[in-house]
This record gives C-alpha cells, sequence and structure tokens, in this order.
C-alpha cells in the first residue's frame, strides 16, 4: 500500500509539473539571476572614451600665465605712494648707496636688446616656439596690451617720479617693454635653452635698476612695471592662434658680405620652408 501512494504521488507530480513548463524554468536560487542590464545612458558615450579629469585651478594655464605677474603688481601697489615695510625712499636710498645718481641713457637702448637677441639667435638657426609670422603677430599684440595697461594706470595713479619732472612715475614703462621682450625670448627658446631667457630677463632687470639710478622711478614702480610687461606677454600668448600652422617659416637664412662697387655691406636671403 505505501508502494502504491508513493508512485502515486510521483505520477502527480510529474503530470503537474509537465503541464506547466514556466515554473519549470523558475530557478530554485532567484538571488543567482543576472540583473538586468541597464540601457538608459548607453547612447551618452558611444565611442567608450573616459571623460576628461578636470585640472586643479592652481594647473590651469590661466593661472601660470597670471600668478607671478600678480604678485609683482601686488608689491608695487602695497609700496605705492611711499608704503610697505620698505619704502620706496628706503629702497632709493639704498641704490644710491651703492651707485651714485646719474643721468645716463643706457636704458632707453637696453629695452630692446631682448629683441635684438631674439632675431640673433633666430638667425642662427635656432628653432623658436613659433614661426617667424606668428612671433611677430604676438609681439605686436603684446605690445599693444602693455602699452595701453601701463599708460592707463600712469593717468590714473598720478604719481609724481623721484626727480620732480612729471607725475607719470607708477608704473615704469621701460621695465615693462624690457620684461616683455625678455618674456618673448624666453617663451620662444626655452625648450633649446633655459639661458637664452635668463640673458633677457638680466637685461631687463638692469633696465630697472638703471631707472632707479637716474631718478626716473621709484621701486614700486620698477616691480609693478615687470610684472605688466610679463602679465603683456603671456596674455598675448594666450590669446594668439597659429594662422598658418606650428611649422617653421623662413628657417633657410643666410648673410653674406657683399660690396657694391667700392661701398662694403651685407646681403640678408630669406627662403620661406613652405
Amino acid at each position: 500500500m505505501p508502494s502504491f501512494l508513493s508512485t502515486a504521488r510521483a505520477v502527480l507530480l510529474g503530470l503537474l509539473l509537465s503541464s506547466t513548463p514556466a515554473l519549470a524554468q523558475v530557478p530554485l536560487n532567484p538571488a543567482a539571476q543576472p540583473a538586468p542590464a541597464d540601457t538608459t545612458h548607453k547612447y551618452e558615450n558611444p565611442a567608450g572614451v573616459p571623460a576628461a579629469v578636470k585640472k586643479p585651478f592652481f594647473k590651469s594655464k590661466l593661472f601660470k600665465a597670471v600668478a607671478i605677474p600678480a604678485v609683482l603688481i601686488g608689491y608695487g601697489a602695497y609700496t605705492f605712494n611711499g608704503g610697505g615695510f620698505y619704502t620706496n625712499q628706503d629702497a632709493q636710498r639704498d641704490i644710491h648707496r651703492v651707485f651714485p645718481s646719474s643721468q645716463t641713457r643706457v636704458a632707453d637702448i637696453l629695452i630692446f636688446v631682448p629683441y635684438l637677441e631674439l632675431g640673433a639667435v633666430a638667425l642662427a638657426g635656432v628653432e623658436s616656439r613659433n614661426d617667424r609670422i606668428n612671433t611677430l603677430l604676438i609681439i605686436a599684440k603684446s605690445e599693444a596690451i602693455m602699452l595701453g595697461s601701463t599708460f592707463l594706470v600712469k593717468s590714473l595713479s598720478h604719481e609724481e617720479r623721484p626727480d620732480g619732472s612729471d607725475n607719470l612715475s607708477f608704473p615704469s614703462g621701460h621695465t615693462a617693454q624690457a620684461f616683455l621682450a625678455a618674456s618673448i625670448v624666453h617663451t620662444e627658446f626655452r625648450d633649446k635653452s633655459q639661458w637664452y631667457g635668463i640673458g633677457a630677463y638680466a637685461l631687463a632687470t638692469s633696465v630697472g635698476a638703471l631707472r632707479m639710478v637716474v631718478d626716473k622711478h621709484w621701486q614700486s614702480d620698477v616691480v609693478a612695471g615687470a610684472g605688466f610687461g610679463i602679465l603683456s606677454a603671456h596674455l598675448g600668448y594666450l590669446t594668439h592662434r597659429n594662422r598658418w600652422g606650428r611649422k617653421s617659416i623662413g628657417r633657410d637664412v643666410s648673410v653674406l658680405p657683399t660690396y657694391y662697387g667700392s661701398t662694403p655691406g651685407l646681403c640678408l636671403t630669406w627662403r620661406p620652408s613652405k
């Protein structure tokens, strides 16, 4: 009797399972069933390119461009008109302890010497960061920024020069011009050698010192002028887009001595590379 009941139960269970195939496919462990794929965002990044990691602000190009000039201009403003822990009068007294007052005009020439260095190094065949045309465009833009900003601040600050000649002392235009040119030289040739920039900045620093020696500027004028010059060059580069690409133009340059009748001279040849 028990064996008959067991057989009957087995037959009933088999009939029940065969009549409900959907129930037979349900797994015994529902937790092991894989989760359905999430297709709601599949078209947002079809190439599978990872999202760009945002750099900290202190690593951005803009921060690097304005950090040092901001410090220089800030110190100039801090010591403006006799302020600060080390006043303009203190600096003027100390510099005349080393260099007597003079009326030399050497600084009027030195402000353009970094540009002469730029041209000489380029003619020597050292490849610069930008080609000739784009470098000239950057220089023109930087000069416009520097001249406009310095003369605007001069007219607004109305600071008297140490020699009392006028009230256009702050900031120093000569120093701004020299440091602008030095910054151009440094940027164009820093990948080749840092010494090109070091030499140009040394010349620019001597211009600032000479402007104090001749009693045309205070220390605040000179330091702020350096900041305005560097900032103008950096803004010139940041806002520039090369119109002719980044390949070299006019690398094949030669200078040869020539004679026109009995008059000696130099012949400059320039063949564009594209």
